[in-house]
């Protein structure tokens, strides 16, 4: 690899607002807040709106929408002919 070209990748905790949960991992990104880890080291923070824990897809909260409907109102709108019912 060239020397120089690349940036610090150094060990960093990213805690989600929402629900409190924090993970450690390597990363790039770079924070002027610290946060003292469960192993006793002070690493830099990051922040986040959305995680694992708090994505409706993840938790199991997504909600199913009516995309038949959908398409049936978008089919009487445009007049177009019912899935199914083409020429003969």
């Amino acid at each position: 690899m060239k020397q120089g070209i690349h940036p610090d990748y150094h060990p960093v905790v990213f805690r989600d607002v929402s629900t409190g949960f924090a993970f450690l991992t390597r990363s790039t990104v770079r924070s002027t807040t610290t946060i003292e880890w469960e192993d006793g080291g002070t690493y830099p923070v990051v922040d986040v709106d959305v995680s694992s824990t708090s994505h409706p897809f993840y938790t199991g909260q997504t909600r199913v929408l009516d995309t038949a409907g959908r398409v049936e109102k978008f089919r009487r709108r445009y007049g177009l002919e019912p899935t199914g019912a083409g020429p003969s």
